[in-house]
């Protein structure tokens, strides 16, 4: 390890500088022969980048490919064969007020040159938008060496003119040589597929539908799982669960082992998540493979090109893995000892035969380094920084707490000091996370880093609402029971008080998605609470957001979601902007599909209007995450300014 910086030392604008930049690894992956690794980095302000290692030679990283559009992504790279890489990429294109996401999947050899592309092209006879560019089922098919299974869109055209024209609509499954871009139909278009899933030797045992709505267009809110045998391919239905407002509910499947001939689904026992195995022919309900009764098992760890199942995870204090696999399980026990100052470990890669895998480790106060390790000879190699530009900084530590709310119920949450803190007398900011079907984890945030670089406590409090800890903490989710979320989040503040740890003239609140919409709702039940409010992309208006929704497919989720009631004017931040006593400041892109642009621009019409104070920036053709470095440098930048204008504080 560098030594550690004097971060006392620094600038406010060199320490925004540092923690604006985005980390260095977004995606990785290993070659199937174990030899070369692929991953997508950051590059100034938005660009992404696709580079190369050669494991075998000098370990030099080689970039091949870039994405420099402000409203474009490079979302994944993943190998298909030692030469052939496929990549996933998004786009936003606002048409006419109506923003539109586009999926698109191209391939190219691991030098950059000869792309082609995967998705298929659209046509001028299409009575609808391509916008689903197709999703990888399996990195192998049954059908040839070179051949991926992905899902493809048909699109009905018109066929007035022509015998050619498609007469078929909805997502199927094509098996495609990644060399020529040539395909064959596996899977015929269904209307109301919504998803696929293969098994490891590549044959699709899994259909997920989710019909429509009637005629109206909008999708419904329930998914019926269908399964198929291992000697025919007749689907025979396997689950039908319901798509609420409440914590979700039933059988839901995520993979299929042949081998076994299972699914491994989430299925509901006892108010948690469970993790359970479900015979593939129709012979029993299956068994339990993991189950708590405090936290939802919510995670599946899957390795290598067949994504083979080897546990499951789930998060009480900290994260932690139950694996299937012995052999995986003695490995893990031997990673934690051999980095012991990491006790987060994830196997993010391996070669087909496993005997090389990509390891990251990380922890709270450390963003994670990327290891390749060699089975055969029992070698641990340091590969890449997944944040290069914080390598050798002092963090804070995270620390679990919890507090009580003024029902006495206690709230789960983090606590973050500065490095060398005492924990006393400290500015202070309540960060509640996004969602609210979320939750916070033990482990490394660059923001809250950022905000503890600078001198402040920070408390990120997992309110009643949030996901992981069960149906009825979930309850009616945070907008239909937000008295019962702000009031915890508000809560929050009132114990770093108590506490000492912070003082009363100098606590702040601040929050991203529904964590913006949480710092705001919290002045209107308690506006002599927080100092400052710092909101980014926060929701603001329910009504609107519900009448936004009315243009895209999905309006009748967002509408079971947010209910019916008096609770949708009472719970919107701006329809009270005359309740507000601290100052308010604002962030939001206007290429956000999350949260329309238009929730910024109406809080902060209505809080001018109301004669208070607001400082709103707006982000050009920027997403919901601001995954621009150049922006989020700027946005820390003015945060912190902002701070410590209103809140009289200092940074070290």
């Amino acid at each position: 390890m560098a030594p550690v910086s004097p971060v006392s030392a620094e600038t406010a604008e060199e320490t925004a500088a540092t923690f604006g930049v985005r980390q260095s690894i977004l995606d990785i992956s290993l070659s199937p022969s174990g030899r070369r690794i692929a991953f997508v980095g950051s590059g100034p302000a938005h660009t992404e980048t696709l580079n190369i290692i050669d494991l075998d030679g000098d370990l030099t990283v080689k970039p091949i490919f870039n994405v420099t559009e402000i409203n474009s992504d490079l979302v994944s790279c993943e190998w298909a064969t030692d030469e052939r890489l496929v990549c996933r990429l998004h786009f936003i294109d606002n048409s006419q007020g109506q923003l539109l996401g586009f999926t698109r999947v191209i391939a190219l050899d691991a030098d950059g040159n000869n792309p082609v592309l995967l998705t298929s092209r659209s046509s001028s006879r299409s009575l609808v938008l391509r916008q689903n560019g197709g999703s990888i089922v399996a990195l192998d098919s049954p059908d040839g060496k070179g051949r991926i299974l992905m899902t493809k869109q048909a699109v009905e055209e018109r066929s007035v003119g022509t015998r050619f024209a498609n007469t078929k609509n909805g997502l199927g499954v094509d098996s495609i040589d990644v060399e020529s871009g040539k395909s064959r139909t596996v899977e015929a278009p269904d209307p109301a597929a919504a998803g696929y899933l293969a098994d490891e030797n590549g044959r699709i045992r899994m259909l997920v539908r989710q019909p429509d709505e009637g005629s109206t267009g909008y999708v419904g809110n329930r998914l019926i799982f269908f399964y198929r045998g291992l000697a025919n391919d007749e689907w025979h239905k396997l689950s039908d669960i319901e798509v609420n407002s409440q914590k979700r509910t039933g059988l839901y499947p995520l993979a299929v082992d042949s081998g076994l001939n299972v699914a491994y689904a989430f299925d509901d026992i006892g108010g948690f998540d469970a993790l359970v195995e479900v015979p593939l022919d129709g012979s029993s309900d299956g068994r339990v493979l993991l189950a708590r009764d405090d936290v939802d098992v919510d995670h599946l760890v899957r390795i290598g090109r067949q994504r083979r199942v080897i546990g499951a995870s789930y998060a009480t204090e900290k994260r932690a893995v139950e694996y299937f696999d012995s052999d995986i399980a003695a490995l893990a026990r031997g990673l934690s000892k051999a980095l012991p100052g990491t006790p987060l470990i994830d196997i993010v890669g391996a070669s087909t035969d496993e005997s090389r895998l990509l390891i990251i480790a990380s922890s709270d106060t450390d963003a994670g380094t990327v290891y390749l390790l060699d089975r055969k000879t029992n070698e641990l190699n340091e590969i890449l920084p997944v944040r290069r530009f914080l390598e050798g900084r002092a963090m804070g530590k995270v620390v679990p707490i919890s507090y009580p709310a003024r029902d006495g119920t206690e709230i789960p949450g983090y606590l973050t000091l500065p490095p060398g803190s005492d924990g006393k007398g400290l500015p202070g900011i309540v960060l509640p996370h996004g969602g609210p079907s979320a939750r916070d984890e033990w482990g490394f945030d660059w923001l809250v880093q950022f905000f503890v670089a600078r001198g402040y406590a920070v408390l990120q409090p997992n309110y009643r609402g949030s996901a992981g800890y069960g149906e009825a903490w979930f309850g009616k989710n945070g907008f239909q029971a937000w008295p019962t979320a702000i009031g915890d989040v508000n809560d929050a503040g009132r114990w770093l008080v108590s506490q000492g740890i912070v003082r009363a003239d100098q606590l702040a609140i601040v929050g991203w998605s529904y964590g913006g919409y949480a710092a705001l709702q919290a002045q209107v039940l308690d506006p002599e609470l927080f100092h400052a409010v710092v909101a980014i992309a926060p929701v603001t208006d329910l009504p609107e957001m519900r009448e936004y929704a009315r243009g895209y497919t999905n309006a009748r989720l967002v509408s079971a979601f947010l209910g019916e009631g008096p609770h949708l004017t009472e719970g919107s931040p701006a329809r009270h902007a005359e309740a507000f006593r601290a100052p308010v400041l604002l962030f939001h892109g206007t290429l956000d599909q999350n949260v329309n642009v238009q929730q910024s621009r109406i809080m902060a019409n209505r809080l001018r209007a109301a004669a208070k104070s607001v400082e709103y920036v707006e982000y050009e053709d920027l997403a919901h995450s601001l995954s621009d470095s150049k922006a989020r440098t700027n946005m820390l930048q003015r945060i912190d300014e902002f701070l410590g204008s209103e809140l009289g504080s200092s940074a070290n």
